[in-house]
Protein backbone atom coordinates (compact mmCIF):
# COMPACT_ATOMS: atom_id res chain seq x y z
CA UNK A 1 0.00 0.00 0.00
CA UNK A 2 3.31 2.19 -0.28
CA UNK A 3 4.21 3.83 -2.98
CA UNK A 4 7.91 4.50 -1.41
CA UNK A 5 10.65 3.24 -2.40
CA UNK A 6 11.68 2.08 0.70
CA UNK A 7 8.98 -0.25 1.46
CA UNK A 8 7.89 -1.59 5.14
CA UNK A 9 8.46 -4.84 6.20
CA UNK A 10 5.34 -5.55 6.25
CA UNK A 11 3.72 -3.76 2.65
CA UNK A 12 0.35 -5.02 1.93
CA UNK A 13 -0.40 -4.48 -1.79
CA UNK A 14 -3.35 -2.36 -2.60
CA UNK A 15 -4.65 -5.40 -4.96
CA UNK A 16 -4.03 -8.01 -1.64
CA UNK A 17 -5.86 -5.71 0.61
CA UNK A 18 -8.83 -4.82 -1.76
CA UNK A 19 -8.95 -8.56 -2.60
CA UNK A 20 -9.10 -9.76 1.46
CA UNK A 21 -11.18 -7.24 2.64
CA UNK A 22 -14.10 -7.28 -0.05
CA UNK A 23 -13.95 -11.40 0.68
CA UNK A 24 -14.00 -10.53 4.70
CA UNK A 25 -17.00 -7.93 3.59
CA UNK A 26 -18.63 -10.16 1.84
CA UNK A 27 -18.56 -13.02 4.96
CA UNK A 28 -19.90 -10.25 7.24
CA UNK A 29 -22.92 -9.38 4.80
CA UNK A 30 -23.58 -13.18 4.40
CA UNK A 31 -23.42 -13.26 8.41
CA UNK A 32 -25.97 -10.64 8.77
CA UNK A 33 -28.15 -12.77 6.61
CA UNK A 34 -27.79 -15.89 8.45
CA UNK A 35 -29.11 -14.20 11.57
CA UNK A 36 -32.21 -13.73 9.86
CA UNK A 37 -32.13 -17.51 8.49
CA UNK A 38 -30.56 -19.57 11.44
CA UNK A 39 -33.04 -19.90 14.75
CA UNK A 40 -31.36 -18.22 17.67
CA UNK A 41 -30.38 -20.00 20.53
CA UNK A 42 -28.40 -20.20 23.97
CA UNK A 43 -26.22 -22.77 25.85
CA UNK A 44 -27.02 -23.63 29.20
CA UNK A 45 -25.00 -21.88 32.27
CA UNK A 46 -23.16 -24.22 34.94
CA UNK A 47 -23.47 -23.29 38.77
CA UNK A 48 -20.13 -21.10 38.63
CA UNK A 49 -21.43 -19.20 35.97
CA UNK A 50 -19.69 -20.60 32.85
CA UNK A 51 -21.12 -21.93 29.78
CA UNK A 52 -22.58 -25.20 29.38
CA UNK A 53 -22.39 -26.17 25.96
CA UNK A 54 -23.78 -29.66 26.31
CA UNK A 55 -27.62 -28.04 26.91
CA UNK A 56 -28.67 -25.85 24.31
CA UNK A 57 -31.84 -23.95 23.84
CA UNK A 58 -33.92 -22.44 21.00
CA UNK A 59 -35.11 -18.68 22.32
CA UNK A 60 -38.23 -17.75 20.24
CA UNK A 61 -39.22 -14.37 19.02
CA UNK A 62 -35.59 -13.92 18.24
CA UNK A 63 -34.25 -13.84 14.79
CA UNK A 64 -31.92 -11.41 12.94
CA UNK A 65 -29.93 -7.90 13.86
CA UNK A 66 -30.51 -4.61 12.55
CA UNK A 67 -28.76 -3.43 9.39
CA UNK A 68 -27.00 -0.47 11.10
CA UNK A 69 -25.57 -3.12 13.42
CA UNK A 70 -24.15 -5.26 10.80
CA UNK A 71 -22.45 -2.16 8.90
CA UNK A 72 -20.90 -0.76 12.22
CA UNK A 73 -20.09 -4.12 13.15
CA UNK A 74 -16.17 -3.77 12.47
CA UNK A 75 -16.50 -0.39 14.98
CA UNK A 76 -18.80 -2.25 17.28
CA UNK A 77 -17.31 -5.35 17.99
CA UNK A 78 -13.71 -3.68 19.88
CA UNK A 79 -16.65 -2.70 22.47
CA UNK A 80 -18.04 -5.92 22.69
CA UNK A 81 -16.34 -9.06 25.38
CA UNK A 82 -13.87 -9.52 22.89
CA UNK A 83 -12.99 -6.06 22.76
CA UNK A 84 -9.98 -5.94 24.86
CA UNK A 85 -8.37 -8.72 23.78
CA UNK A 86 -8.55 -7.21 20.00
CA UNK A 87 -7.55 -3.92 21.11
CA UNK A 88 -4.16 -5.38 22.98
CA UNK A 89 -4.10 -8.15 19.40
CA UNK A 90 -4.10 -4.72 17.11
CA UNK A 91 -0.89 -3.26 19.18
CA UNK A 92 0.64 -6.00 19.34
CA UNK A 93 0.88 -6.33 15.75
CA UNK A 94 1.47 -3.11 15.24
CA UNK A 95 4.48 -2.95 17.79
CA UNK A 96 6.26 -6.37 16.60
CA UNK A 97 6.25 -4.85 13.04
CA UNK A 98 7.88 -1.58 14.21
CA UNK A 99 10.40 -3.60 16.08
CA UNK A 100 11.18 -5.97 13.26
CA UNK A 101 11.70 -2.93 10.57
CA UNK A 102 14.03 -1.31 13.22
CA UNK A 103 15.78 -4.61 13.29
CA UNK A 104 15.99 -4.58 9.32
CA UNK A 105 16.50 -1.40 8.81
CA UNK A 106 19.59 -1.52 10.93
CA UNK A 107 21.18 -4.35 9.94
CA UNK A 108 20.21 -6.76 12.35
CA UNK A 109 18.41 -9.54 10.18
CA UNK A 110 21.58 -9.24 8.02
CA UNK A 111 24.55 -9.27 10.37
CA UNK A 112 22.88 -12.51 12.24
CA UNK A 113 22.54 -14.01 8.39
CA UNK A 114 26.15 -13.20 7.49
CA UNK A 115 27.46 -14.07 10.87
CA UNK A 116 26.05 -17.69 9.98
CA UNK A 117 27.29 -17.86 6.37
CA UNK A 118 31.19 -16.97 8.03
CA UNK A 119 31.12 -19.26 10.36
CA UNK A 120 30.83 -22.11 7.46
CA UNK A 121 32.03 -20.51 4.24
CA UNK A 122 34.18 -23.62 3.67
CA UNK A 123 31.73 -26.51 4.49
CA UNK A 124 28.92 -25.34 2.04
CA UNK A 125 26.58 -28.34 2.61
CA UNK A 126 26.11 -27.43 6.17
CA UNK A 127 25.99 -23.69 5.49
CA UNK A 128 22.63 -24.66 3.97
CA UNK A 129 21.58 -26.98 6.34
CA UNK A 130 22.06 -24.48 9.36
CA UNK A 131 20.71 -21.15 7.01
CA UNK A 132 17.37 -23.43 6.42
CA UNK A 133 17.58 -24.26 9.94
CA UNK A 134 17.83 -20.48 11.00
CA UNK A 135 14.91 -19.23 8.83
CA UNK A 136 12.94 -22.49 9.62
CA UNK A 137 13.16 -21.30 13.10
CA UNK A 138 12.58 -17.72 12.03
CA UNK A 139 8.85 -18.82 11.05
CA UNK A 140 8.56 -21.19 13.76
CA UNK A 141 9.57 -19.18 16.96
CA UNK A 142 8.83 -15.95 16.05
CA UNK A 143 6.38 -15.86 13.20
CA UNK A 144 8.29 -14.32 10.72
CA UNK A 145 7.53 -14.69 7.14
CA UNK A 146 6.81 -11.61 4.56
CA UNK A 147 9.54 -10.24 6.42
CA UNK A 148 11.82 -12.73 4.78
CA UNK A 149 11.35 -11.40 1.47
CA UNK A 150 14.15 -8.37 2.28
CA UNK A 151 16.33 -11.19 3.30
CA UNK A 152 15.62 -12.98 -0.38
CA UNK A 153 18.02 -10.99 -2.28
CA UNK A 154 21.07 -11.48 -0.30
CA UNK A 155 20.94 -14.91 0.59
CA UNK A 156 20.41 -15.80 -3.59
CA UNK A 157 23.62 -13.64 -4.23
CA UNK A 158 24.98 -15.31 -1.28
CA UNK A 159 24.31 -18.45 -2.50
CA UNK A 160 25.12 -17.88 -6.04
CA UNK A 161 28.67 -16.81 -4.66
CA UNK A 162 28.71 -20.37 -2.88
CA UNK A 163 28.13 -22.43 -6.03
CA UNK A 164 24.55 -23.16 -5.91
CA UNK A 165 22.05 -21.18 -7.25
CA UNK A 166 19.66 -18.46 -6.37
CA UNK A 167 16.53 -20.58 -6.63
CA UNK A 168 18.70 -22.10 -3.67
CA UNK A 169 18.16 -19.22 -1.96
CA UNK A 170 14.61 -19.05 -1.91
CA UNK A 171 14.14 -22.66 -0.61
CA UNK A 172 16.45 -21.93 2.26
CA UNK A 173 14.87 -18.60 2.76
CA UNK A 174 11.33 -17.88 1.64
CA UNK A 175 10.43 -21.57 1.66
CA UNK A 176 12.14 -22.69 4.87
CA UNK A 177 10.66 -19.68 6.68
CA UNK A 178 7.40 -20.83 5.87
CA UNK A 179 7.69 -24.30 6.69
CA UNK A 180 8.81 -23.17 10.31
CA UNK A 181 5.65 -20.78 10.32
CA UNK A 182 3.43 -23.77 9.42
CA UNK A 183 5.40 -26.24 12.08
CA UNK A 184 4.91 -23.28 14.60
CA UNK A 185 6.44 -23.76 18.11
CA UNK A 186 5.80 -20.32 19.48
CA UNK A 187 4.43 -18.67 16.41
CA UNK A 188 2.67 -15.41 17.87
CA UNK A 189 0.53 -15.02 15.18
CA UNK A 190 -0.73 -18.41 15.09
CA UNK A 191 0.34 -20.90 17.83
CA UNK A 192 0.24 -18.47 21.02
CA UNK A 193 -2.49 -16.25 19.23
CA UNK A 194 -5.02 -19.28 18.19
CA UNK A 195 -4.18 -20.68 21.89
CA UNK A 196 -5.54 -17.47 23.68
CA UNK A 197 -8.27 -17.24 21.86
CA UNK A 198 -9.36 -21.10 22.83
CA UNK A 199 -7.72 -20.77 26.40
CA UNK A 200 -5.11 -23.33 25.89
CA UNK A 201 -1.80 -23.23 27.70
CA UNK A 202 0.62 -23.10 24.08
CA UNK A 203 3.36 -24.44 26.37
CA UNK A 204 1.55 -27.74 27.38
CA UNK A 205 2.62 -30.84 25.37
CA UNK A 206 4.99 -28.62 23.23
CA UNK A 207 7.51 -31.30 22.90
CA UNK A 208 4.82 -32.68 20.03
CA UNK A 209 5.73 -29.31 18.18
CA UNK A 210 9.15 -29.77 18.59
CA UNK A 211 9.35 -33.17 16.94
CA UNK A 212 7.20 -31.72 13.98
CA UNK A 213 9.24 -29.14 13.30
CA UNK A 214 12.41 -31.07 13.07
CA UNK A 215 10.76 -33.62 11.16
CA UNK A 216 9.52 -31.19 8.49
CA UNK A 217 13.29 -29.87 8.81
CA UNK A 218 14.41 -32.77 7.32
CA UNK A 219 11.55 -33.38 5.03
CA UNK A 220 12.74 -29.75 3.88
CA UNK A 221 16.27 -30.26 3.90
CA UNK A 222 15.98 -33.93 1.79
CA UNK A 223 13.88 -31.72 -0.61
CA UNK A 224 16.71 -28.95 -0.91
CA UNK A 225 19.80 -31.92 -1.14
CA UNK A 226 18.04 -33.37 -4.07
CA UNK A 227 17.49 -30.16 -5.82
CA UNK A 228 21.09 -29.38 -5.48
CA UNK A 229 22.46 -33.04 -6.85
CA UNK A 230 20.26 -32.13 -10.16
CA UNK A 231 21.39 -29.04 -10.81
CA UNK A 232 25.17 -30.42 -9.74
CA UNK A 233 24.75 -32.70 -12.57
CA UNK A 234 23.39 -30.28 -15.42
CA UNK A 235 23.64 -26.59 -14.41
CA UNK A 236 21.15 -25.82 -17.00
CA UNK A 237 18.25 -28.03 -14.60
CA UNK A 238 18.30 -24.66 -12.64
CA UNK A 239 15.13 -23.00 -12.33
CA UNK A 240 17.03 -19.21 -12.09
CA UNK A 241 19.77 -19.98 -14.65
CA UNK A 242 19.98 -17.18 -16.58
CA UNK A 243 18.91 -15.17 -13.58
CA UNK A 244 22.11 -16.22 -12.05
CA UNK A 245 24.34 -14.73 -14.76
CA UNK A 246 23.69 -11.46 -13.93
CA UNK A 247 24.04 -12.22 -10.37
CA UNK A 248 27.30 -13.57 -10.64
CA UNK A 249 28.41 -9.89 -11.04
CA UNK A 250 27.03 -8.52 -8.00
CA UNK A 251 27.81 -11.30 -6.20
CA UNK A 252 30.86 -9.26 -4.22
CA UNK A 253 28.25 -6.66 -2.36
CA UNK A 254 26.42 -9.53 -0.26
CA UNK A 255 29.69 -10.41 1.78
CA UNK A 256 30.30 -8.01 3.99
CA UNK A 257 33.46 -8.83 6.19
CA UNK A 258 32.94 -9.16 10.53
CA UNK A 259 33.72 -5.44 11.07
CA UNK A 260 33.33 -4.48 14.77
CA UNK A 261 30.34 -2.82 13.59
CA UNK A 262 27.92 -6.22 12.22
CA UNK A 263 29.45 -7.65 15.53
CA UNK A 264 27.94 -4.99 18.02
CA UNK A 265 24.67 -5.70 15.72
CA UNK A 266 25.20 -9.72 16.08
CA UNK A 267 25.18 -9.63 20.05
CA UNK A 268 22.72 -6.92 20.09
CA UNK A 269 20.06 -8.30 17.87
CA UNK A 270 21.14 -12.41 19.55
CA UNK A 271 20.42 -10.96 23.01
CA UNK A 272 17.29 -9.33 21.93
CA UNK A 273 15.70 -12.30 19.92
CA UNK A 274 16.82 -14.51 22.62
CA UNK A 275 15.32 -12.46 25.67
CA UNK A 276 12.22 -12.44 23.72
CA UNK A 277 11.77 -16.63 23.14
CA UNK A 278 12.81 -16.17 27.33
CA UNK A 279 9.81 -14.21 27.91
CA UNK A 280 7.58 -16.18 25.96
CA UNK A 281 8.25 -19.65 28.05
CA UNK A 282 8.51 -18.00 31.15
CA UNK A 283 4.80 -15.83 30.36
CA UNK A 284 3.61 -19.38 29.27
CA UNK A 285 4.87 -21.67 32.14
CA UNK A 286 3.97 -19.09 34.80
CA UNK A 287 -0.09 -19.31 35.52
CA UNK A 288 -0.13 -16.01 36.98
CA UNK A 289 1.40 -14.25 34.37
CA UNK A 290 -0.39 -16.60 31.26
CA UNK A 291 -3.41 -14.54 30.53
CA UNK A 292 -0.57 -11.38 29.93
CA UNK A 293 1.77 -12.85 27.83
CA UNK A 294 0.59 -10.35 24.51
CA UNK A 295 0.81 -7.31 27.20
CA UNK A 296 4.40 -8.47 28.28
CA UNK A 297 6.06 -8.83 24.86
CA UNK A 298 3.94 -5.39 23.44
CA UNK A 299 5.66 -4.05 26.56
CA UNK A 300 9.02 -5.76 25.54
CA UNK A 301 9.41 -5.26 21.95
CA UNK A 302 7.98 -1.04 22.44
CA UNK A 303 10.67 -0.44 24.26
CA UNK A 304 13.81 -2.76 23.35
CA UNK A 305 12.75 -2.77 19.60
CA UNK A 306 14.20 1.09 19.48
CA UNK A 307 16.41 0.73 21.53
CA UNK A 308 17.91 -2.33 20.01
CA UNK A 309 18.06 -0.28 17.05
CA UNK A 310 20.22 2.57 19.31
CA UNK A 311 22.48 0.12 20.97
CA UNK A 312 23.81 -0.37 16.91
CA UNK A 313 24.49 3.22 16.85
CA UNK A 314 21.64 4.20 14.65
CA UNK A 315 20.54 7.84 14.98
CA UNK A 316 16.89 8.07 16.96
CA UNK A 317 15.43 10.00 14.47
CA UNK A 318 16.29 6.63 12.36
CA UNK A 319 14.96 4.23 14.72
CA UNK A 320 11.74 6.18 15.52
CA UNK A 321 11.60 6.77 11.17
CA UNK A 322 11.84 2.71 11.09
CA UNK A 323 9.66 2.37 13.82
CA UNK A 324 6.79 4.19 12.12
CA UNK A 325 7.49 2.88 9.16
CA UNK A 326 6.98 -0.43 10.06
CA UNK A 327 3.48 0.37 11.92
CA UNK A 328 2.31 1.56 8.81
CA UNK A 329 3.01 -1.11 6.58
CA UNK A 330 1.31 -3.30 9.18
CA UNK A 331 -2.09 -0.76 9.80
CA UNK A 332 -4.04 -2.84 6.99
CA UNK A 333 -3.99 -6.08 9.24
CA UNK A 334 -5.68 -4.20 11.88
CA UNK A 335 -8.90 -3.52 8.99
CA UNK A 336 -8.68 -7.38 9.04
CA UNK A 337 -8.94 -7.90 12.30
CA UNK A 338 -12.19 -5.83 12.50
CA UNK A 339 -13.69 -7.22 9.95
CA UNK A 340 -13.11 -10.82 10.50
CA UNK A 341 -13.98 -10.57 14.30
CA UNK A 342 -16.83 -9.01 12.65
CA UNK A 343 -18.58 -12.11 11.74
CA UNK A 344 -18.42 -13.97 15.23
CA UNK A 345 -19.53 -10.23 16.88
CA UNK A 346 -22.59 -10.79 14.65
CA UNK A 347 -22.83 -14.34 15.21
CA UNK A 348 -23.52 -13.34 18.87
CA UNK A 349 -25.47 -10.31 18.70
CA UNK A 350 -27.85 -13.01 16.38
CA UNK A 351 -27.37 -15.74 18.96
CA UNK A 352 -27.04 -17.98 16.32
CA UNK A 353 -23.49 -19.09 17.17
CA UNK A 354 -25.17 -21.50 19.47
CA UNK A 355 -27.39 -22.79 16.57
CA UNK A 356 -24.64 -23.04 14.36
CA UNK A 357 -22.19 -24.87 17.68
CA UNK A 358 -24.96 -27.14 18.50
CA UNK A 359 -25.93 -28.66 14.75
CA UNK A 360 -22.13 -29.20 14.05
CA UNK A 361 -21.87 -31.21 17.91
CA UNK A 362 -24.92 -33.36 16.78
CA UNK A 363 -23.17 -34.11 13.38
CA UNK A 364 -19.90 -35.11 15.32
CA UNK A 365 -21.63 -37.20 17.46
CA UNK A 366 -20.48 -40.71 16.71
CA UNK A 367 -18.52 -40.00 13.70
CA UNK A 368 -14.71 -40.99 13.91
CA UNK A 369 -12.36 -38.65 15.52
CA UNK A 370 -9.95 -38.33 12.88
CA UNK A 371 -12.22 -37.79 10.02
CA UNK A 372 -13.51 -34.83 12.24
CA UNK A 373 -9.67 -33.29 12.24
CA UNK A 374 -9.99 -33.40 8.62
CA UNK A 375 -12.89 -31.98 8.30
CA UNK A 376 -11.52 -28.75 10.23
CA UNK A 377 -8.21 -28.81 8.09
CA UNK A 378 -10.35 -29.01 5.34
CA UNK A 379 -12.28 -25.60 5.86
CA UNK A 380 -9.58 -23.78 7.34
CA UNK A 381 -7.77 -25.00 3.93
CA UNK A 382 -10.82 -23.45 2.22
CA UNK A 383 -10.25 -19.85 4.08
CA UNK A 384 -6.49 -19.86 3.82
CA UNK A 385 -7.21 -19.95 -0.46
CA UNK A 386 -9.33 -16.66 -0.04
CA UNK A 387 -7.75 -15.27 3.25
CA UNK A 388 -4.31 -15.73 3.81
CA UNK A 389 -3.85 -13.47 7.23
CA UNK A 390 -2.77 -16.30 9.85
CA UNK A 391 -4.24 -13.14 12.16
CA UNK A 392 -7.83 -12.73 10.68
CA UNK A 393 -8.07 -16.69 9.96
CA UNK A 394 -7.19 -17.44 14.08
CA UNK A 395 -9.66 -14.97 15.11
CA UNK A 396 -12.40 -16.19 12.65
CA UNK A 397 -11.75 -20.08 12.82
CA UNK A 398 -10.34 -20.32 16.73
CA UNK A 399 -13.49 -18.43 17.75
CA UNK A 400 -16.05 -20.74 16.09
CA UNK A 401 -14.30 -23.59 17.06
CA UNK A 402 -13.75 -22.32 21.43
CA UNK A 403 -17.72 -22.80 21.23
CA UNK A 404 -17.66 -26.37 19.63
CA UNK A 405 -17.58 -29.99 20.88
CA UNK A 406 -15.92 -31.78 18.34
CA UNK A 407 -14.15 -34.25 20.79
CA UNK A 408 -11.07 -32.60 19.44
CA UNK A 409 -8.85 -30.95 22.48
CA UNK A 410 -8.16 -27.39 22.19
CA UNK A 411 -4.23 -28.01 21.38
CA UNK A 412 -5.35 -30.62 18.60
CA UNK A 413 -7.52 -27.95 17.28
CA UNK A 414 -4.51 -25.64 17.81
CA UNK A 415 -2.18 -27.93 15.77
CA UNK A 416 -4.59 -28.60 13.00
CA UNK A 417 -4.97 -24.92 12.12
CA UNK A 418 -0.97 -23.92 12.23
CA UNK A 419 -0.74 -26.87 9.74
CA UNK A 420 -3.70 -25.58 7.12
CA UNK A 421 -2.73 -22.08 7.64
CA UNK A 422 0.83 -22.30 6.62
CA UNK A 423 2.52 -24.41 4.07
CA UNK A 424 -0.42 -23.74 1.74
CA UNK A 425 1.03 -20.09 1.85
CA UNK A 426 3.78 -21.71 -0.07
CA UNK A 427 1.64 -23.21 -2.90
CA UNK A 428 -1.56 -21.55 -3.32
CA UNK A 429 -1.34 -18.59 -6.10
CA UNK A 430 -3.38 -16.13 -4.21
CA UNK A 431 -0.08 -16.69 -1.25
CA UNK A 432 1.45 -12.71 -1.88
CA UNK A 433 4.62 -13.68 -0.26
CA UNK A 434 4.96 -16.87 -2.31
CA UNK A 435 4.22 -14.47 -5.83
CA UNK A 436 6.71 -11.65 -5.05
CA UNK A 437 9.15 -13.73 -4.14
CA UNK A 438 9.01 -15.77 -6.98
CA UNK A 439 8.93 -12.86 -9.06
CA UNK A 440 12.22 -11.89 -7.42
CA UNK A 441 13.85 -15.01 -8.64
CA UNK A 442 12.89 -14.44 -12.14
CA UNK A 443 10.59 -17.53 -12.14
CA UNK A 444 6.78 -18.49 -12.56
CA UNK A 445 4.40 -20.02 -10.40
CA UNK A 446 4.44 -23.29 -12.77
CA UNK A 447 7.62 -23.81 -12.55
CA UNK A 448 7.71 -24.16 -8.87
CA UNK A 449 4.50 -26.02 -8.64
CA UNK A 450 6.09 -28.56 -11.45
CA UNK A 451 9.35 -28.60 -8.69
CA UNK A 452 7.76 -28.98 -5.66
CA UNK A 453 4.58 -31.32 -5.90
CA UNK A 454 6.26 -34.34 -4.65
CA UNK A 455 7.45 -32.02 -1.83
CA UNK A 456 3.89 -31.30 -0.71
CA UNK A 457 2.93 -34.37 -1.71
CA UNK A 458 4.84 -35.50 1.40
CA UNK A 459 4.17 -33.05 3.37
CA UNK A 460 0.38 -33.74 3.23
CA UNK A 461 0.66 -37.17 4.07
CA UNK A 462 3.14 -36.15 6.83
CA UNK A 463 0.29 -33.98 8.39
CA UNK A 464 -2.05 -36.52 8.22
CA UNK A 465 0.25 -38.88 10.40
CA UNK A 466 0.34 -35.68 12.91
CA UNK A 467 -2.85 -35.70 13.29
CA UNK A 468 -3.14 -39.53 13.76
CA UNK A 469 -0.38 -39.54 15.82
CA UNK A 470 -1.28 -36.37 17.77
CA UNK A 471 -5.46 -37.58 18.50
CA UNK A 472 -3.50 -41.30 19.54
CA UNK A 473 -1.43 -40.10 22.68
CA UNK A 474 -3.71 -37.48 23.45
CA UNK A 475 -2.30 -34.11 22.58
Amino acid sequence: MKKDKEKALIDISLKTFIQVTVLLVVLLAAAVVLTYVIPAGQFGTLPNGDTDYTVYERLEGSQGISIWKGILAPLLVFGSDDGLTLIMLSVFLLVIAGAFQVMNDTGGINALVGAVSDRFKTRKKLLIAVLSLLFMSFGAFLGLFEEMLTMLPIVAILCVMNGFDSFTGFLVCIVSCGFGFASAITNPFTVLLASEIIGVDPMENIWYRIVIFFVMYLLLLGFIFLYLRSIRKDPAKSCTYEHDLRLKAAGAHAKESATADRRRKLTVYSVFLVMSLVMIVVCSLIPAVRGYTVVVLTAYFLIFGPAAGALCRSPMKDVFGSFFKGITGALPTIVFISLSASVKYVFDEGSILPTIANQINDLAEGKNIFLIALTVYGVVLFLEFFISSSTAKAILVMGLLSVMDLGLTGRMSVLIYTFADGYTNLLFPTSPVLLISLSMMETNYFKWVKRSWPLFIVNLLLVFAFIAGGIAVGY
